[in-house]
């Protein structure tokens, strides 16, 4: 039986037009930080090389070695900047920072992505498959919605999520902005790519 953590986790599941508040549970991801324009940036190409090649190799470990079975999530990302603006207004992609991210069951540990990357490195794939990581990730109360269109459409969604509804829930902001990808940019037209929006979140009151 393969498990399908996309329909079995809510928080994989969003609304578009509508922001939701929900409370994202503990999840463990392979990891791989860069920086600049994800267009244009080789570290952003090596990164995306390496991160799908050894999800893949846990993947038929787990069914191989652990007989448990399990669909390859959706890439992931967090996106960061010293001026958050960059997102919201100007979109200056060569100051962004990021991970990406590729959540993996509970039962995948440290060892087995050791043999993961071994195994990929072994056929000349993951050109930075030594800077991939398996890190838990704690995001807790958050903020998302759907965004359906091109990536570059989203300015607008965020601004209303960061200006106008996030500060009408007295809520205020944490963490890093992060984008989940449901749709695979490589067969899908732009205005059809569909991704969950999603800001960590405190309430106002709780906020140091």
């Amino acid at each position: 039986m393969k498990s399908d953590h996309k329909k079995l986790i809510p928080s994989y599941r969003a609304s578009h037009g509508h922001f939701s508040v929900i409370t994202v549970p503990v999840m463990q991801y392979l990891m791989i930080d860069g920086h600049g324009d994800p267009n244009t940036a080789q570290s952003y190409k090596d990164a995306l090389t390496t991160l799908y090649p050894v999800a893949y190799a846990l993947k038929f470990l787990s069914k191989r070695e652990l007989g448990q079975d399990y669909t390859v999530m959706p890439l992931e990302a967090l996106w960061w900047s010293d001026d958050m603006d960059s997102f919201t207004l100007t979109r200056d992609k060569s100051r962004w920072d990021w991970s990406l991210m590729n959540m993996v069951p509970e039962w995948i540990t440290r060892e087995h992505l050791n043999i993961a990357r071994e195994t990929v490195a072994t056929k000349g794939e993951g050109p930075v498959v030594e800077a991939l990581r398996l890190e838990p990730f704690n995001e807790g109360l958050s903020v998302q919605t759907l965004h359906v269109g091109p990536y570059d459409d989203e300015g607008p969604v965020l601004e209303e999520m960061h200006n106008k509804f996030i500060p009408e829930q007295q809520l205020v902001m944490t963490g890093k902005h992060h984008e989940i990808y449901l749709s695979d940019p490589r067969r899908t037209a732009p205005e059809r790519l569909k991704t969950i929006l999603r800001q960590p979140v405190m309430k106002a009151g709780e906020a140091s």
